[in-house]
């Protein structure tokens, strides 16, 4: 017996047009603005994890895959930013913790 074929996927999903068109749009510039500032780690590290499975599952244009990665750039310049502030937290915390234990 021959299986049905699967129903075609949508092309584009909504998370994944909202993320191109952000990726498309240049904000009015602001003094020190970043773009993706606004995000925390989380926020960013879950929509790259959505980009990354949009551009692994293909299905995209040329155009769609470029405005996705360079997106995804973004929100990965995000993630380090916010991880190495973290880390510079760590260091200051242990080094007071060190000095006070002098």
């Amino acid at each position: 017996m021959a299986r049905s074929p699967r129903p075609p996927r949508p092309r584009v999903p909504p998370l994944t047009r909202v993320l191109v068109m952000a990726a498309k749009k240049d904000p009015a510039p602001e003094p020190g603005y970043e773009p993706g500032a606004e995000l925390g780690y989380e926020q960013a590290r879950d929509a790259l994890t959505e980009i990354v499975a949009r551009l692994e599952a293909g299905n995209l244009t040329l155009e769609e895959s470029l405005a996705l990665w360079e997106r995804g750039e973004q929100l990965a310049a995000v993630c380090r930013d916010r991880l190495d502030g973290a880390r510079a937290r760590l260091d200051a915390a242990i080094a007071k913790t060190a000095e006070e234990d002098q």
